[in-house]
């Protein structure tokens, strides 16, 4: 489990965390992943929410690459969101429902790059082409029981 530290002062706001492990080298001050996403939403003493080491974690290159296709392809109407509803935060399958077919073709994601600021955390964009047009994909994946999940997923204009 990890805990918020403002690498600036180097102070925890719980239990103790190896900062040289958790704090992006090319950043001076970050404060440390401590929590995840929870939108707002509170849970159960008797169902918490166990942040995970990406060690633990299934490879993410793989994994964001096949939740930005499934994602691409929902957004095309060919494939249904409920397809990829373990992998996503509702709020953010919620988002999906709405914007379900309402892109006329299936982009194809050319280039994937990530950048884990964290141990467990990862923000991926992905370079999509639709017939002639380039559009980024941003996915950020949190390491959550035991898993990733997904707490954002958009296509920008």
């Amino acid at each position: 489990m990890s805990d918020v530290i403002d690498s600036g002062s180097g102070k925890s706001a719980g239990m103790a965390l190896n900062t040289s492990e958790r704090v992006h080298p090319s950043h001076s001050r970050l404060i440390a992943f401590a929590t995840p996403s929870t939108f707002g939403e509170s849970f159960d003493d008797d169902d918490p929410l166990i942040l995970t080491q990406s060690g633990s974690l299934p490879e993410i290159g793989r994994w964001s690459f096949e939740i930005g296709t499934a994602f691409l392809e929902i957004l095309a109407g060919r494939r249904r969101p409920a397809q990829i509803a373990e992998r996503c935060h509702p709020v953010v399958m919620r988002q999906l429902l709405l914007r379900s077919g309402r892109e006329s073709e299936v982009g194809k994601i050319q280039r994937l790059h990530h950048d884990m600021p964290f141990d467990g955390l990862c923000e991926s964009v992905a370079t999509v082409r639709f017939s002639g047009r380039v559009r980024p994909l941003i996915i950020r994946a949190e390491g959550i029981n035991g898993r990733w999940l997904c707490t954002a997923l958009k296509l920008m204009p």
